[in-house]
């Protein structure tokens, strides 16, 4: 059966095979910390390592091991599941396009613009998914939860409205503060807000949860 075709809500559907929890926090985090530590210690790096010195200053320096670390986290992602999910992969995407542009016109605003775009991206998909009565976010957790249509709803459309909020504030930080202090909000601030906004839905999981719900219905018998 197509993916778009399947019930997101539907408990009985076949758990996707994905990556131990630690390898995958390495994987995602793993190219922000190299795109961080890059930043901080690019004219170090550009004196180790003379090719990167053409390369640009610190920012393009860390700009280049930013695509060549999220390349290799999606390969790696690929080697281990023969799949790659939907979010890191248009986010990959948009990394080594913005990241080029950044490089071929040295002007790092493209690869500033990146989180805007992407998350502006993934909200309105989101949002207009729902429009058209199709709960999007299900087919990108169906591996993790067993919701409820409403339930699904409801998590889509909290989601879609997060993602705006995450372009807005990107827009915010790197239009107003120096380049420093955008790179550290984008590897330091970004990933405890999206943490906690995450934890923060589970009452509404619980809520909606069909294993919660089938569980209640055992005990009631």
């Amino acid at each position: 059966m197509n993916i778009l075709e399947r019930d997101p809500s539907d408990p009985q559907k076949q758990k996707k095979e994905g990556i131990n929890p630690p390898l995958k926090l390495v994987l995602e985090l793993g190219p922000l910390l190299v795109f961080f530590f890059a930043n901080a210690r690019g004219e170090w790096l550009a004196q180790k390592f003379p090719a990167l010195a053409e390369l640009g200053g610190p920012i393009f320096v860390a700009t280049g091991l930013f695509m060549a670390a999220t390349a290799l986290a999606l390969i790696a992602s690929w080697l281990l599941t023969r799949t790659l999910p939907i979010m890191p992969l248009v986010s990959g995407v948009v990394v080594l396009i913005f990241g080029a542009l950044t490089l071929y016109l040295q002007d790092d605003v493209f690869i500033k613009m990146k989180p805007t775009i992407v998350n502006t991206l993934f909200g309105g998909v989101l949002l207009g998914g729902l429009f058209f009565g199709k709960s999007l976010l299900g087919y990108v957790f169906d591996s993790a939860f067993s919701l409820d249509a409403e339930g699904w709803r409801k998590l889509t459309f909290r989601w879609g409205l997060f993602f705006l909020v995450l372009a807005l504030v990107n827009e915010v930080v790197w239009r107003n503060f120096s380049t420093d202090a955008w790179v550290t909000f984008k590897v330091w601030g970004i990933m405890p807000i999206t943490l906690l906004f995450t934890f923060s839905q589970m009452p509404l999981i619980m809520r909606h949860s069909l294993e919660e719900k089938a569980k209640e219905e055992q005990a009631s018998k």
